[in-house]
């Protein structure tokens, strides 16, 4: 890994920790926070959103992507960096990955400009892995057509 992607890397875990700070997890006090990065450059974030009825309930990737589809963003999707833990310890226990709903909300935005990002999964032990790995043989808009 070159000393730019290093650094990209690092920020985009940076900015997917500032977002686990701003996560609403009165439930399960577990705090996750998700980093999208697009060819452009840009970045967008989500945290986990609980609800009491925890049906209702969104993970940090799902949030992120809502930002992304609804602000008319259509592929372009690199890299993807996605942390958790508990309050202020956000990367500093296990190592937390896109459960299957997210992974499956990830691929739709990754298929709408074929790509295959990567993922970067923080924690003690942090994971370096493309969506696809994540995700074999996944379903998406290339289905429909």
């Amino acid at each position: 890994m070159s000393g730019d992607e290093r650094a990209q890397r690092d920020a985009l875990i940076a900015a997917a920790r500032s977002a686990a700070a701003a996560a609403y997890a009165p439930y399960s006090n577990f705090h996750v926070g998700a980093a999208l990065l697009f060819a452009d450059g840009s970045v967008v974030t989500g945290a986990n959103v609980e609800n009491a009825s925890y049906g209702l309930s969104l993970c940090a990737e799902t949030v992120a992507v809502g930002k992304v589809l609804s602000d008319g963003r259509r592929g372009g999707l690199i890299a993807v960096a996605v942390t958790g833990g508990f309050p202020g310890q956000a990367g500093q226990g296990m190592t937390v990955t896109p459960c299957g709903r997210c992974r499956q909300t990830l691929n739709e935005v990754a298929q709408l400009g074929a790509t295959d990002p990567l993922v970067w999964c923080d924690g003690a032990s942090p994971v370096e892995i493309r969506l696809s790995h994540l995700l074999p043989h996944a379903f998406g808009p290339a289905n429909l057509a």
